[in-house]
């Protein structure tokens, strides 16, 4: 692959060049996880790497999320950047020990001596008829510990520049990747290495009736019923968090303040989520701006049904279009 080469690439193929590249680049950078070396991973996002740069830098671990999260806490402190990746999300939470009480509070802990430069992979969300523990969106676990930073694309050029971005960051960053949009679309990516900012909303589509406000999976949704609403002359500005933690309020605030109006969009369920801390951050910095409540469409209070029920958990666009006929009207 040559430099600058331009590539029409899925996202987990995005994934798999921004690996490529960091490692040419940067020595230190290694990646480890479960059948990720000679198989090239589950989903194939870090196929080839082995080959390319051997073994002692692409390690397959025995089947021990625990281990994993707790080895790249030792690597990350000792001058190694480890991109580490579990399967699935929903097999993450016996790391959970070392990446809330070790990797997350280093720095603190060290008075800045210690930085923890880890990437969390873990493929996340529903879509793809998955058995249980394999459509997990937990996201907001992540968001409410300090120290972590919790990015999630939703495309493949945002996954190409935001991973660039996680690893070259200093402290842990856990990167979710929407399985269901892996394969859905392709995008014409440099391969230039040019990292994305982190911490920052991307505005996908502007509009002056009503902000729709999403991440990850449920972005796929939210522009095709932002493009059924253009049809009904209603104009939706869509947003595309990409970092819940620490949250751009910034950007969404300005939004609102033109269009007067919010529906929130995401996979996860609706108690406790992240949708319901942008909607307080809405009511906090924009309670004069707003002509309607704030609407959440969301994946309901249960653990994610088995593939026969599957689609009728997910949010469709749909319900996106009635969220947004219902604040449109008030």
């Amino acid at each position: 692959m040559s430099k600058g080469e331009l590539r029409d690439v899925t996202l987990v193929e995005a994934v798999n060049m921004a690996l490529h590249w960091e490692m040419e680049h940067d020595e230190d950078v290694v990646v480890l996880g479960e059948d990720i070396a000679t198989n090239g991973g589950v989903f194939r996002a870090t196929v080839g790497l082995k080959e390319k740069f051997g073994f002692k830098r692409v390690m397959d671990t025995p089947l021990a999320e625990n281990l994993i999260a707790g080895t790249s806490v030792g690597m990350a402190t000792q001058g190694l950047k480890p991109v580490a990746e579990f399967q699935f999300m929903g097999f993450i939470y016996a790391g959970m020990e070392q990446i809330v009480s070790h990797a997350a509070r280093m720095r603190n802990r060290t008075r800045g001596r210690l930085h923890c430069p880890i990437v969390y992979r873990a493929p996340f969300g529903g879509g793809i008829h998955a058995p249980e523990h394999h459509s997990e969106s937990t996201e907001a676990l992540f968001a409410h510990i300090p120290g972590l930073r919790v990015v999630i694309p939703s495309s493949p050029q945002r996954a190409y520049g935001l991973l660039l971005a996680a690893i070259r960051n200093p402290d842990p960053v856990i990167f979710l990747e929407p399985k269901r949009l892996y394969r859905a679309v392709t995008q014409s990516v440099e391969d230039n290495g040019e990292a994305l900012p982190l911490d920052t909303c991307f505005t996908l589509r502007e509009g002056d009736d009503v902000t729709l406000i999403t991440w990850g999976p449920c972005v796929m949704e939210t522009l095709q019923a932002a493009e059924k609403l253009a049809h009904q002359g209603v104009t939706c500005e869509v947003i595309d968090v990409a970092t819940i933690s620490p949250l751009d309020r910034e950007t969404l605030l300005c939004s609102v303040a033109k269009t007067g109006r919010a529906v929130i969009i995401h996979e996860a369920c609706r108690n406790g989520g992240v949708g319901a801390e942008i909607a307080a951050s809405l009511a906090e910095g924009a309670f004069l701006d707003l002509q309607a409540p704030v609407v959440r469409v969301t994946g309901y209070d249960t653990i994610m049904p088995y593939y026969r029920n599957e689609d009728a958990y997910l949010p469709k666009v749909e319900d996106i279009v009635e969220a947004v006929e219902q604040v449109i009207a008030l």
